[in-house]
């Protein structure tokens, strides 16, 4: 990163921190009450509710109160009770708000400091979400809605990460689930740690310290089990990976390249039974595809989505390949701000682009995907009844880049509108 890019995002990020105690111009008030959450019925030619019947509805229409939908359907047969403002958006599409499983813009690193050790098993993002910082207001041009703030990837375990709305005047009104993940890194960048560790120390020192987070985690299963009579002393440092050995969220892992990709699923995946997510998936990482069907585990391809394979002088797209030996559970991230948040669905396309066929699974693939990925499904990720009123309004399909975001909606707050408030680069 050169120094200029390393000082616009110092001041970036300084001026993110004036701005919590500021309302930007053309977006919701800045408190929660009533009146920021109003009850509203918006009309629209289709919604792709990215149900579990994979339900589209043309000509309809969506309930929204108190921040949750309220009811879906067509408008022929939905019932707009009194009190509900009708907004008609006309041939416009509504899709569920757009889900990230791999960001970094959500909070200031800055004051984070996860390079000290190769596995860093104490730290955590929660504590640096950055409500309002204006990386997030971009992203929710493109309708994104929500994302896991994960540490970086310059070592093998960098700490827990946090999944996150993208928009909120607090960390209270962002954090969904705290921890979101454990972020792991398996090569990719951890090599050129202080002495360029290589591949094999890396493995043992991972592995070794899960060892130690798993035996404190056994140790108090025990005594809650009745099978020792003393409990184990509190430790904060392992404290978050009992949750995470009892399954409650994922390991979100940097992997790619066969070899490190093999590693994932046979370490994390099979010796110490973690819910994984392959993260990236990039490189010839999808020749392992037969692996994570076997597990029924997911695979989010990004932020490169192609590779040129030099055995045989292919270009291969990443998520067409995973696609075609039968891999359902795939999705798309952007590792933002190495790609830009905004630009999470036009890397949806480029997957098509390079071979993924079916358009309406690479929308799945940064909806519902994701957020089942990371445990958030019963929120986020799809247009249900109950669920919080996060959701984008576009001129049409995000798979086709003609088509723009013109209003995002969280908690049932206009978080961006174009018309309001028109976000450029």
């Amino acid at each position: 990163m050169s120094a200029f890019v390393r000082r616009s995002w110092v001041a970036r990020m300084l001026m993110a921190s004036l701005m919590l105690t500021v309302v930007a111009q053309g977006s919701v008030p800045a408190d929660g009450d009533a009146a920021a959450r109003p009850k509203l019925a918006i009309k629209a030619a289709k919604i792709l509710t990215m149900d579990d019947d994979d339900t589209v509805i043309n000509n309809g229409v969506m309930l929204i109160a108190d921040g949750k939908i309220v009811a879906v359907g067509k408008q022929s047969k939905v019932d707009i009770p009194a009190g509900f403002d009708v907004i008609d958006h006309g041939d416009d599409w509504i899709l569920p708000g757009l889900v990230d499983c791999h960001n970094h813009i959500a909070g200031s690193l800055f004051d984070l400091n996860d390079g000290v050790y190769l596995t860093n098993p104490g730290l955590r993002t929660v504590d640096v979400v950055t409500p309002r910082n204006e990386n997030l207001e971009n992203c929710l041009s493109g309708g994104v809605t929500s994302v896991l703030l994960i540490p970086g990837s310059g070592n093998n375990m960098s700490g827990f990460g946090t999944t996150t709305k993208t928009f909120g005047n607090s960390t209270e009104e962002m954090v969904i689930k705290a921890p979101g993940s454990l972020k792991i890194a398996q090569a990719g960048n951890p090599e050129r740690y202080w002495y360029r560790v290589g591949r094999r120390f890396m493995n043992w020192n991972l592995r070794q310290t899960l060892e130690k987070a798993k035996l404190y985690h056994d140790g108090w299963t025990a005594y809650q089990k009745g099978e020792i009579a003393e409990p184990p002393t509190f430790d904060i440092v392992w404290s978050d990976f009992r949750d995470l050995f009892d399954g409650q969220f994922p390991v979100s892992v940097h992997t790619q390249i066969y070899q490190v990709y093999m590693t994932t699923i046979t370490m994390l995946r099979d010796h110490f039974g973690l819910d994984v997510v392959t993260d990236h998936s990039t490189f010839d990482s999808y020749k392992l595809a037969s692996l994570i069907k076997e597990r029924d585990m997911y695979a989010i391809v990004g932020p490169r989505v192609f590779h040129f394979d030099s055995r045989d002088r292919t270009i291969n797209g990443c998520a067409a390949r995973f696609a075609e030996q039968g891999i359902e559970r795939l999705g798309i991230n952007t590792d933002a701000p190495v790609i830009p948040q905004e630009d999470l669905s036009y890397q949806a396309t480029m997957a098509c682009w390079y071979g993924w066929n079916d358009h309406y699974a690479a929308i799945k693939g940064i909806t519902r995907i994701p957020a089942e990925s990371l445990g958030i499904i019963d929120r986020v990720g799809s247009l249900e009844a109950g669920k919080d009123a996060d959701f984008g309004l576009w001129t049409g399909s995000p798979i086709d880049p003609r088509s723009v975001c013109k209003k995002t909606f969280v908690d049932g707050r206009i978080a961006y509108d174009v018309e309001v408030k028109r976000r450029t680069r």
